[in-house]
């Protein structure tokens, strides 16, 4: 190997340990907690809320107007043993946040949402709203077999940023900032 061969072998081992080394420390972090599955009278409900989804840098993003959305995944499943489990329903819904500079106002959108969109004049309010998930209706209980086992698997994910054509040379680094959580589950007999 000769010396420009060796440079070019150092440059890129440099730019694949920086890059490997951002990655982790933007999207690894992310996950959801405060999972709580419960019931009114009529349906069953969940609770949840993502912690370490907003990194400096999505936060920088946002004040720039660069809107972002989270999606939320939410699966009930009753189980069968020996046999595959019969997937009662299956919900996505999307949480998406606008920064108005002119205003100084944060519009939060949640799809589940009947009093949405939200305007909010903080972040700390905004990001509040952009990861909880309160009294969300998964299904009615009248579908529910009393004494049956059944499992609810949950998931958020960073939904990729749309951007006009132009902008995406200016702000290739966006690509860095998607996460995923794993999914979460809780068994539960009715």
């Amino acid at each position: 190997m000769n010396r420009s061969e060796k440079r070019i072998a150092a440059f890129l081992m440099c730019l694949i340990i920086g890059v490997s080394a951002h990655c982790p420390a933007m999207a690894g972090d992310a996950r959801l907690t405060n999972i709580i599955v419960t019931n009114t009278r009529d349906d069953l409900l969940i609770y949840l809320s993502v912690d370490g989804a907003f990194t400096p840098k999505i936060e920088a993003a946002i004040n720039s107007g660069v809107p972002a959305s989270f999606s939320f995944f939410v699966k009930l499943y009753r189980t069968r043993g020996m046999w595959f489990d019969k997937e009662m329903t299956d919900l996505t819904l999307t949480h998406t946040i606008n920064y108005n500079s002119l205003k100084k106002e944060y519009a939060v959108s949640r799809s589940w949402d009947a009093n949405s969109p939200v305007i909010v004049y903080s972040l700390e309010a905004a990001k509040k709203l952009m990861t909880e998930i309160d009294s969300l209706k998964v299904i009615s209980l009248a579908q529910l077999e009393k004494g049956r086992q059944y499992q609810i698997q949950a998931k958020a994910k960073l939904s990729r940023v749309t951007l006009p054509y132009y902008l995406h040379y200016v702000l290739f680094f966006l690509s860095l900032w998607d996460f995923e959580t794993d999914w979460y589950t809780i068994d539960f007999i009715y």
